[in-house]
């Protein structure tokens, strides 16, 4: 799941806004938001299976089902699957301001605002150039100008306003919903670093974290509370419950490189001060030598990265999480074994 990048400038010459927090000691199920979200389609449960799924996690007591995209399925179609579920808040975690156009891009958002009335998100993120360019032929150009004008183009559209205007990095020329949602859906911004954190909480309705551990939440979230002191906090947290720590670290060594060699986690990672850590992973990975690679992957950073362990450490570990300000933690399976349902079952808020 590549999720989002911010410029190549965006830490050029910048200092924290704020200190550091000391994270706000919430509980997920006592706090003002009281969310817990699941990843889905959960598992290789097939799609479908997926209404019924989600009424079981909805029983289970999770409050939000997001959506992700990159090999496998799109990050709309499962949540349209999931609409008939009342119970369940439905968000894109993320889908790309690339590879749609704007317009469909609103028709996208305000058709799933009717599928799940006051209940759907509209996460976006840049992603990154190996989902854009080398998959999907398209310039990965200007990702944070890209991203404010796809904000406010479609705070616009989702409004009900026809829109003609060159934006820096699109035109759009007579484009108007056919139908806008009586209650347009939030935006929200997958974000890395400062600029577009700042960005997330300037034009967002809040942001959308992903591959951080809970300290660094103390790191990157002052850019956004800069602007939105009430920000709702996203993130996509990795758990894989198992009773072999050395056996789970080797299969999430795996996945921890395929995502941070990409460049746009690499800068992020060489941003939040994991540089010397993961040098030895990023030499051997540019000399071609994978297996290096992981072996070069502390066990530290598969720790601080990855929720894993007992179901009791893997809650444990998810509640780090919203102590340090994340409003909504949603949870992605990444281990096999028992039925991926009873492990979510097993892992809900109480």
């Amino acid at each position: 799941m590549t999720r989002t990048t911010s410029d190549r400038s965006d830490d050029a010459g910048r200092t924290t806004p704020g200190a550091p927090g000391a994270g706000t000691g919430q509980d997920p199920v006592s706090s003002g938001t009281g969310r817990w979200g699941m990843t889905i389609p959960l598992g290789d449960a097939s799609l479908t299976d997926l209404p019924a799924l989600c009424g079981q996690l909805a029983d289970a007591g999770y409050t939000d089902a997001w959506s992700s995209e990159a090999t496998a399925t799109d990050g709309i179609v499962p949540l349209a699957l999931a609409a008939g579920e009342p119970r369940l808040r439905l968000g894109s975690a993320i889908v790309s301001a690339y590879t749609r156009g704007p317009a469909l891009l609103a028709q996208t958002a305000a058709t799933m605002a009717a599928a799940a009335p006051g209940r759907f998100v509209l996460g976006l993120g840049t992603s990154s150039n190996v989902i854009v360019s080398n998959w999907n032929s398209i310039p990965f150009s200007r990702p944070y100008q890209r991203m404010l004008d796809t904000v406010r183009f479609l705070r616009r559209a989702l409004a009900g306003e026809k829109i003609t205007e060159e934006f820096p990095t699109f035109t759009v020329r007579g484009f108007r919903l056919g139908v806008t949602p009586p209650v347009p859906p939030k935006i929200m911004v997958a974000a890395l670093r400062p600029r577009m954190l700042e960005l997330a909480g300037r034009e967002a309705d809040g942001v959308i974290l992903n591959w951080l551990s809970p300290d660094d939440c103390d790191t990157v979230l002052p850019y956004v509370r800069a602007h939105n002191p009430d920000a709702e906090v996203v993130a996509r947290i990795f758990v894989c419950v198992h009773d072999d720590p050395a056996a789970a670290r080797r299969q999430l060594r795996t996945m921890i490189a395929a995502y941070l060699t990409v460049p746009v986690y690499r800068e992020f990672h060489q941003w939040l001060g994991r540089q010397a850590a993961l040098e030895g992973m990023w030499a051997a990975w540019e000399a071609g030598d994978r297996r290096a690679a992981l072996a070069a992957i502390p066990d530290e950073i598969v720790d601080e990265l990855i929720v894993h362990g007992t179901v009791e450490q893997c809650r444990a570990g998810v509640r780090r999480f919203v102590e340090h300000g994340v409003t909504t933690p949603v949870l992605s399976i990444v281990n096999g074994g028992p039925s991926p349902l009873d492990v979510a079952s097993a892992l809900a808020a109480r």
